[in-house]
């Protein structure tokens, strides 16, 4: 099974940038997601940002990932 999860835009450099992923930054292309800047939300699949989501998006995906998955995920 493949997801995609939510992850804050914390930097953007050029078609790059650094994603907060609960604890966790990591760098991931924006190439696909052009119009996100810095404190956007989007979805993250591969290392990619596939699509920018508003901050109740993204709550509610989260708590569907937590309905599937149980105490191993949690909201932001």
């Amino acid at each position: 099974m493949c997801l995609a999860i939510p992850a804050k835009v914390l930097r953007r450099e050029g078609d790059e940038g650094w994603v907060r992923l609960r604890e966790t930054e990591l760098k991931a292309s924006l190439v696909l997601t052009p119009e996100a800047d810095e404190g956007a939300w989007v979805l993250v699949h591969a290392g990619f940002a596939i699509q920018q989501l508003t901050e109740e998006e993204a709550r509610e995906t989260f708590e569907m990932v937590e309905q599937m998955f149980g105490d191993e995920e949690r909201a932001p």
